[in-house]
């Protein structure tokens, strides 16, 4: 059995593709996902990837869903925290709960799926945890004030967790996709679609299996030097200094 990665919301979009990409590199593979079943279920009988379903904001559903994941292909040597959500509104009529729930899903899943594994890679001495953040922590965007501000927060996790475990063989990195074909970007209305790509100089949108590619680059050995980085992959939409 080869090295074993855990991909969070990984049954559909991009953490889809992320899964098959890790299971093509020759890693074993499980992902979670959170709330549709039909669909996770079609992507276990497709992929032959494993699923299991918790709520990455919850610590305890967390805890022991990596500890069901352990127990059904060994320890977890690559985390990819991709799990995310949106609740999107102006912020002066933004509520409370559009507020938390993003906070909770995107940013404290951080804590809750990283603190579980992260002992096992220190006494392992390797690991791979691969961040996925957003092109809109970096430069902002209107009606997220809440999505923005919980990716950005991403980004300061990921530079602190690198520097905490950079001599314990465990890189920690980021990844800002820009807009990708999955199902939530292929659903904004054409008229808005055709301003998005008016913004992005290679003229179309990102293809889901090239953030896997940059992901599995990251989870790979070729990768051991790179920790901390905050990779841009967006069609050069937004240029960014790390």
């Amino acid at each position: 059995m080869g090295k074993v990665a855990l991909v969070t919301g990984g049954t559909r979009g991009i953490g889809a593709a992320i899964a098959r990409g890790l299971q093509a590199a020759g890693y074993t593979v499980a992902a979670s996902f959170a709330g549709n079943v039909e669909k996770a279920h079609a992507f276990q009988a497709e992929t032959g990837i494993p699923v299991f379903q918790w709520d990455v904001s919850d610590a305890e559903a967390c805890e022991a869903g990596v500890r069901a994941v352990e127990l059904a292909v060994g320890p977890i040597d690559i985390l990819v925290n991709n799990a995310g959500i949106t609740r999107d509104g102006w912020f002066h009529k933004m509520d409370q709960a559009q507020w938390s729930s993003v906070m909770r899903t995107n940013l404290d899943s951080m804590f809750t799926m990283t603190r579980p594994v992260i002992e096992g890679m220190r006494e392992r001495g390797f690991g791979r945890i691969v961040n996925i953040s957003s092109i809109n922590a970096q430069k902002g965007q209107l009606g997220q004030v809440n999505y923005a501000t919980a990716k950005a927060g991403v980004i300061g996790f990921t530079k602190a967790l690198a520097l905490e475990n950079a001599r314990k063989g465990i890189t920690v990195n980021c990844v800002c996709p820009g807009y990708v074909d999955t199902d939530m970007v292929m659903a904004v209305p054409p008229k808005v679609m055709e301003g998005i790509l008016g913004q992005i100089p290679i003229g179309r949108i990102g293809k889901a299996d090239e953030i896997a590619a940059l992901v599995t680059y990251l989870a790979s050995d070729a990768s051991a030097f790179m920790t901390g980085a905050v990779l841009t992959i967006n069609g050069g939409q937004y240029m960014a200094n790390g």
